[in-house]
């Protein structure tokens, strides 16, 4: 046990942890950052749920699949034959696993490199000390730290199903979800969400039968009507069973397999067994551990973490950002929230623009959007134009065999201001950081309209929405 003194603790390694840590120290703070991942040897993995069961591990999945699934059905096309195609799942989970090791050790590389100290076990609050606080470590670390200022950035876990707790053979999480050690014949899936979606697709790509039940009577809720409706579409064509209105009943295990009961959307009941199921309802503010009560820490009736504005819990000295406190669970909102953080302990404005925060779906084709859907803006009683454009009018899309999909554009009708901007497409991801920079600089439809994009290049399906928005497309 030993006492160490520090500007800045930051209580956990996740995309909003150590990049707070980071930030801070490149400040001039000297700064701490505690984390509780341990890999399969025991050894630290910082990057919490976003490298080692979240974001980096599904994209390494995701993208595996898809060429499995392009070398058995689309190489054809560009007159690439291929026999005897054979999965060898065992490789891809392996591929998957290395590049989160890369991931973690990189993040472990940046603290050496920015001399921010790292402490491998489970952070809390023992409680207060020197108008700062006491933040003991334990687990394969054990000590205890003083801080004048604490930022909370611990994540989120998995919200569970009553009576269907995840066991991670056969209910399970996105965890379990990742490391499926045989392909399913039938899967099931609960929840239409993002990681409903994108494990989903991994799997179905590679050969199982997915089968998506999501409680909510429309797709893709949180996402533009016209959009969503197109992606629908898409993946019941690519196979992918998505039943809407479903209320889930019992779940039921038996040796190797789960049965769900529940009702359709016409209220009619029905019974589906699966190999294995994913249970993807939302996910909840991972406080447990923390010891808020030691002093004082003030959470919500869900929770989470309360903040203001500026991400400051009721504690001075204490913040809190990501996953645990308020807004979307987003790794880069969590990313810009610590950076955020730092500043304003260092007596800077830090900047954070919820309205202009990307949102993207890693599914093929990818889902990406920015700002206000036109359901948001009917319901606001805004007056808006809308541009679109097809990807099957895009010669780059055309030439790389991917055209489903489109560009939407929504701006001010007066002003011609951005107000949001939605695709579905391909490399939607990478598209939509145009329409997040041309929004936080407040640009209209028409400057996106008068900029040249290279040519041929999906980006000139965001020229053409843009286009669209004063009915003026060149090519279409």
């Amino acid at each position: 046990m030993s006492d160490k003194q520090f500007d800045v603790v930051v209580i956990g390694g996740g995309p909003g942890g150590y990049i707070a840590a980071i930030r801070a120290a490149q400040l001039g703070f000297k700064v701490a950052c505690i984390d509780e991942w341990s890999n399969a040897a025991g050894k630290p993995a910082p990057g919490g749920t976003c490298t080692n069961v979240g974001c980096i591990p599904s994209k390494a999945l995701l993208q595996s699949s898809e060429h499995f699934e392009h070398a058995g059905h689309a190489f054809a096309d560009h007159g690439i034959k291929v026999s005897g195609l054979e999965l060898d799942l065992g490789t891809m989970l392996k591929r998957k696993d290395t590049i989160v090791k890369q991931n973690n050790d990189g993040i472990l590389f940046l603290f050496k490199k920015n001399k921010v100290s790292f402490f491998h076990g489970r952070g809390a609050f023992a409680g207060t000390a020197d108008g700062g606080y006491t933040v003991s470590v334990t687990g394969p670390t054990t000590d205890t730290l003083t801080a004048k200022n604490v930022v909370i950035a611990t994540g989120s876990n998995a919200r569970q199903l009553a009576g269907a707790e995840f066991d991670e053979k056969l209910i399970l999480s996105n965890a379990g979800a990742l490391a499926i050690e045989a392909v399913p014949s039938k899967l099931g899936v609960i929840g239409a969400g993002v990681i409903g979606l994108e494990m989903g697709s991994v799997w179905r790509r590679v050969g199982a039968e997915v089968t998506v039940l999501e409680g909510l009577p429309t797709f893709l809720g949180a996402v533009d009507e016209q959009i969503a409706k197109e992606a629908h579409k898409l993946f019941v064509k690519q196979g992918l069973t998505i039943n809407l209105g479903c209320q889930i009943g019992a779940i039921t295990k038996g040796d190797n397999d789960v049965t769900v009961e529940y009702a359709d959307s016409t209220g009619a009941a029905q019974k589906a067994t699966f190999d294995r199921l994913i249970i993807s309802i939302g996910r909840v503010p991972n406080t447990t551990g923390l010891n808020g009560e030691a002093v004082g820490l003030q959470l919500d009736e869900r929770g989470f973490v309360v903040v203001d504005d500026e991400c400051r819990t009721s504690l001075p000295g204490v913040w809190a950002v990501g996953d645990v406190v308020r807004g979307p669970m987003l790794a880069h909102k969590a990313e810009e929230e610590g950076v955020a953080v730092a500043e304003r302990i260092a007596g800077q404005h830090g900047h954070v623009n919820f309205n202009t925060i990307p949102w993207v779906i890693y599914t093929s084709p990818e889902i990406s959007w920015v700002g206000k859907t036109e359901q948001q803006l009917k319901a606001d009683g805004v007056a808006y134009k809308a541009g679109t454009f097809p990807f099957m009018a895009n010669g780059r899309a055309r030439a790389l065999g991917d055209t489903s999909g489109m560009v939407k554009f929504l701006a001010d009708a007066t002003t011609d201001e951005i107000l949001g901007v939605h695709i579905v497409g391909p490399m939607a991801s990478e598209l939509i950081s145009e329409a997040v920079v041309a929004m936080e600089f407040k640009a209209s439809s028409e400057d996106i309209a008068r900029i040249c994009h290279a040519h041929p290049s999906l980006s000139e399906a965001v020229k053409e929405a843009a286009l669209a928005v004063d009915k003026r497309s060149l090519n279409f």
